[in-house]
């Protein structure tokens, strides 16, 4: 059973339940003093708390996609191999091989709800191998705009976080073709994977000397291939957007600091400033004093020319640890009269998926209206 199959959950759900009854029922048995006794009173409570905190732990990991498999909560996810298509003429498309399709849930025919690729992408110039899923617009379908492009945005999870809840549970797909509809934003191709490019380690989107160029793979290497893949915008000044949540939203933060010339917004929901270095992260910079300060926004935004992007941040009031390094950020990028600035500011909402449901509508919104249209 996979880890996060709902025949997982129950089954270690109803393994908790006839443990607790068994604990109460056997426990006058066990009342006595003797090893015997004391053993079987320690298994039982013991035995208990193992399936309840099992329990606990699976349905948090389906709320909130922490990982998507048994290999990858052990550390043991394996690289996936990449076909790179070619065109008729023999030139390549890119290396970027479409893995499975859907349709929108709850939608109909692709023509009238879009489409959602599993993919596997191949970075050119870094090595990275990583899955994602793309969200391809109705519009993308139809047969009178075959020649139209669209804009395109990544949409990066937290840590360790899975791709597929940003599908399923944040419903980024869902809410675009829904501010489409509505004519709240323009049909766009949507990108979602993790920054956890190098699993289990968390790069932090950071070129690590002799490790993973995390950066450069989402700041080259994707655009490429979606691009050689798909009908993106090409035209001159066309840029991408980037949003994210946590470290994606770090890191979406980043990218549209450090990139500008091919992110023209970055949305940071529920974002912190400067790479954290921790057993997850390892050494990111290995005394690269240059590398780690531009890894700090802040420090950025203070020390080096001002990027011609748009930012947008948001935090709550009540709930968030980030609310005021997140109010002392705005007031710096103010300050450059140069980078724009935006936020969303709640008045409670917690660091979960919950509160970022809420901020989503009106992120896309936003980032839509900050690229070149087709």
């Amino acid at each position: 059973m996979g880890l996060t199959s709902n025949a997982t959950l129950w089954t270690t759900a109803a393994a908790a339940l006839l443990l607790f009854a068994g604990t109460v029922w056997q426990w006058p048995r066990l009342a006595g003093r003797g090893w015997r006794a004391v053993t079987g009173r320690v298994g039982l409570l013991l035995a208990t708390q193992v399936a309840l905190f099992a329990a606990v732990g699976l349905a948090a990991n389906q709320a909130f996609g922490f990982y998507a498999s048994w290999a990858d909560l052990f550390g043991k996810e394996n690289d996936q191999g990449v076909v790179v298509d070619h065109a008729e003429d023999g030139r390549p498309t890119g290396p970027l091989r479409v893995v499975d399709t859907r349709r929108l849930a709850g939608g109909g025919q692709t023509s009238t709800s879009g489409q959602i690729q599993q993919v596997a992408v191949a970075g050119r110039t870094t090595g990275i191998n990583s899955p994602a899923f793309v969200y391809l617009p109705p519009e993308y379908f139809d047969p009178q705009q075959r020649t139209r492009t669209f804009p395109a945005a990544v949409i990066l999870t937290g840590y360790p976080g899975t791709a597929k809840a940003l599908v399923d549970k944040l419903e980024y797909p869902r809410t675009a073709r829904e501010l489409a509809k509505a004519g709240r934003m323009e049909p766009t191709i949507l990108v979602m994977l993790r920054p956890t490019v190098a699993p289990p380690r968390d790069t932090e989107c950071v070129d690590i000397p002799g490790g993973p160029q995390t950066e450069s793979f989402f700041a080259k290497d994707l655009p490429e291939a979606v691009a050689a893949h798909y009908r993106v915008n090409k035209k001159p000044g066309s840029r991408w957007g980037v949003i994210g949540n946590s470290t994606g939203g770090y890191c979406a933060l980043k990218l549209a600091m450090h990139h500008p010339d091919v992110f023209a917004a970055g949305a940071g929901l529920s974002p912190y400033y400067t790479a954290p270095s921790d057993p997850t992260t390892g050494d990111l910079f290995h005394g690269d004093k240059t590398r780690r300060a531009e890894a700090d926004l802040r420090w950025f935004i203070k020390h080096r020319p001002a990027p011609d992007t748009s930012l947008l941040v948001t935090s709550s009031k009540v709930g968030e640890s980030d609310y005021k390094p997140t109010m002392k950020f705005i007031d710096m990028v103010k300050a450059t009269k140069k980078t724009r600035i935006s936020s969303i500011i709640l008045e409670s909402g917690g660091h979960n998926f919950n509160t970022w449901r809420r901020e989503i509508p009106a992120t896309l919104e936003w980032v839509s209206g900050r690229l070149s249209s087709p």
